[in-house]
């Protein structure tokens, strides 16, 4: 894909505006960046799918282990957009951008459009469909109903498939993929369009990515709604918990992710295929291609950071540096108050409680200053 770093936007405007007029110094830039980020994604995302594969061959909970086997999926999506998106960027770069010349039949253009979809709406319905399924693992109504690991396997095949059922449309449909102006990648026909199915492609494409976002923000916002309540009343029978938490944390950190990094660029694409005065200006829809790329970075740390071992070390460490003598100091008002006040109202009673019983619960020290306790 192109470089994802989005500190080069000045350089493509000026590659938008003319690019005959781009300097080597520019040029070897931005292949230097796109080689740093591409290198960043593909360690990243290896990383992260050595975890996730030590975690999932350990993990017997199966609301856990579905998890791991979609986030897995998405991991190795991301590795491989990096991986094959990168390498066309650098062949583009390493032939001076000179399509005509290295690609007259338009066929490497048509693979790397179509692999621009397909790496680009796959983690996005992945993102939705580990919404979905967490929230059918945490709601009562439906934990009942059993889904294998052959399912599941199954149904992550069954999102590539579509995936790439949409990548490949506009080419069966003979509405090839075409080189965008700053002559760096390919995809759907946003500007100069002819009919109404140069207008459909872009527009299918844009609307599946927002529809994906949207379920994941839905579905992540009432199981998170819904763990906070069932913590609250200290339902400890419902097995995975913690786990539960963990997922919820992991999945709302990549719907944001997602949601920034996707976002501006579905929306440009919607927009630019419903305009007919060809309003979208190249600037803009580099960078959203740009800032799309950052998604595929980011995604694997979610997943190495965002642990339950990790999150653990950063709380005890971060109660060692600064809250452990203002908890326990808490905690023990807290209770003492507690204490004093359920024997004061006791001793009103004559005859319930000795008086030798209420001084040994009383505190020998009185702490200044009102904490409130619950």
């Amino acid at each position: 894909m192109v470089s994802s770093n989005i500190t080069e936007a000045p350089v493509c405007l000026n590659w938008c505006a003319n690019s005959s007029n781009t300097t080597n110094t520019k040029i070897e830039l931005s292949v230097i960046i796109s080689i740093f980020s591409m290198t960043v994604g593909i360690v990243s995302n290896s990383l992260a799918l050595a975890i996730l594969v030590e975690a999932y061959r350990h993990f017997k909970l199966k609301s856990k282990a579905s998890f791991l086997l979609f986030a897995s999926g998405l991991v190795i999506t991301d590795f491989l957009g990096h991986l094959i998106n990168g390498s066309i960027v650098m062949l583009v770069y390493s032939l001076h951008k000179d399509w005509d010349t290295f690609d007259p039949q338009k066929i490497l253009c048509g693979f790397f459009g179509a692999c621009m979809v397909f790496f680009g709406l796959s983690p996005l319905l992945l993102g939705s469909v580990m919404a979905v399924e967490l929230h059918r693992v945490t709601n009562p109504i439906f934990h009942s109903t059993k889904l294998t690991s052959r399912h599941m396997k199954k149904l992550l095949a069954l999102v590539w498939l579509f995936a790439i059922f949409i990548a490949v449309l506009p080419i069966i449909a003979k509405r090839p993929y075409e080189v965008q102006e700053s002559k760096s990648w390919c995809f759907f026909k946003i500007k100069n369009k002819r009919d109404w199915v140069d207008v459909f492609f872009p527009l299918l494409f844009s609307t599946l990515g927002l529809a994906s976002l949207f379920i994941s923000i839905l579905c992540n916002t009432v199981t998170g709604v819904t763990l906070i309540r069932s913590k609250m009343r200290n339902e400890k029978h419902r097995q995975g918990t913690s786990h539960h938490f963990e997922m919820i944390c992991q999945l709302l950190a990549i719907m944001l992710v997602s949601c920034i990094c996707w976002g501006p660029f579905l929306v440009i694409v919607k927009i630019g295929s419903t305009d007919s005065q060809n309003n979208v200006s190249c600037e803009r829809m580099l960078l959203a291609v740009r800032m799309a790329t950052w998604n595929q970075i980011l995604d694997p740390w979610v997943y190495i950071l965002l642990r339950k071992t990790v999150l653990k070390k950063l709380f005890i460490i971060t109660r060692r540096c600064c809250g452990y003598k203002i908890l326990n100091l808490y905690k023990w008002n807290c209770r003492s108050m507690k204490r004093s006040m359920r024997m004061t109202s006791m001793s009103s009673q004559p005859g319930l409680v000795p008086e030798s019983s209420i001084r040994s619960v009383m505190p020998d020290t009185v702490i200044s200053g009102t904490v409130p306790c619950t």
